[in-house]
């Protein structure tokens, strides 16, 4: 015997006008929003579960840095703007050559981002003659964070008052003096004022320099080239003592403070900087979204003047501009570096 197929029972009203709510609603969630296509990639526009995987801003130093100390204000702040966690990671070692390395391997989907210094991407180039990394080859410069002139320290108790006070102090204890520094860059300006000076301070590498700014002020090195984010602070509070800075004129966060050039030591202008780095393979749509995103962060108020605080002009460029800063800057750095026959390998 053939069996008919009841026909279907209809829902209740109540029943379809909530089945009617859910299909609009989730027709809705799936149209992208505005400005958003279908083939953006992650990170930029992603499902709710992908933008609430953290993103990862490699620092190449140890914390209490300048670097480190920028770069947890520039977290802080994207991971607002984004409503996605930003991790910020301290990889140091090998003049920052491990963390660079680290983001050049990582997968080109936007959620490993460098924050790369001026000296293990201008000043490492000028000192190894190899590296595993080719920084304008390897890397989208998104955007130049800020840039800051080096600030010449020493202990607030070293009997030096000014510059030409601590040449003198390093020609009568010749052999017993040093200076500290954490990357190529910084060392490249301690000999530079070596070779300026006729001077012979004796490098000594740390891994931040937030670590050796207080192996000043504990008298362990005499002095040392600091960038201002850790240094501003003692400096303050007297417990270093500022002799000039590098830059070409004198630097308003510490204008009593005159340039190099203004306490006789010319040919040492020079500000150095700390950008936002992704490997080269990140797709256009993820590089540009970073740095729209990083730009607004940047001219904040509230970042601007906690950067200026910290001693640190606060920049945004464009990438095409940043890039041209960091060719000029590798060439540069390659003529000082052969000129003081420093090579790192």
């Amino acid at each position: 015997m053939t069996g008919v197929r009841p026909a279907p029972v209809a829902a209740p009203p109540v029943r379809r006008r909530r089945l009617a709510t859910l299909a609009c609603t989730l027709l809705v969630a799936a149209q992208p929003a505005p400005g958003q296509t279908a083939a953006t990639p992650a990170p930029v526009e992603a499902p709710r579960a992908a933008a609430e995987r953290p993103l990862h801003l490699i620092i190449p130093f140890a914390a209490g840095g300048g670097n480190d100390i920028v770069a947890r204000v520039i977290a802080a702040r994207l991971a607002e703007l984004r409503g996605q966690p930003v991790l910020v990671e301290n990889k140091p070692g090998a003049q920052g050559i491990i963390a660079v390395e680290y983001v050049q391997k990582s997968a080109a989907d936007g959620y490993t981002i460098l924050m790369g210094p001026s000296g293990p991407m201008t000043g490492n180039p000028a000192i190894y003659s190899k590296l595993p990394y080719d920084t304008l080859r390897d890397f989208i410069p998104v955007t130049m964070i800020g840039s800051f002139p080096l600030i010449l320290v020493t202990a607030a108790g070293l009997p030096v008052q000014s510059v030409q006070d601590l040449v003198q102090y390093a020609r009568e204890h010749a052999g017993s003096v040093n200076y500290g520094s954490t990357a190529a860059l910084f060392q490249l300006a301690g000999e530079l004022f070596n070779q300026k000076t006729g001077t012979r301070f004796e490098h000594i590498p740390y891994k931040s320099s937030g670590e050796f700014v207080n192996a000043v002020m504990a008298g362990e090195i005499a002095m040392a080239f600091a960038d201002p984010p850790p240094a501003s602070g003692p400096i303050r509070a007297g417990r270093l003592r500022a002799l000039a800075v590098t830059s070409a004129v004198r630097h308003p966060s510490y204008p009593e403070v005159p340039t190099l050039t203004q306490a006789g030591i010319a040919g040492m202008e020079f500000s150095i900087w700390m950008g936002i780095f992704l490997p080269a393979a990140t797709p256009a749509a993820i590089a540009s979204r970073l740095h729209d995103d990083l730009v607004r962060i940047i001219a904040s108020p509230e970042v601007a003047e906690r950067l200026a605080a910290l001693g640190v002009d606060p920049s945004g460029m464009p990438s095409e501009e940043f890039a041209r800063v960091i060719a000029a800057d590798i060439a540069r750095w390659t003529a000082v570096a052969k000129a003081a026959h420093i090579k790192a390998d």
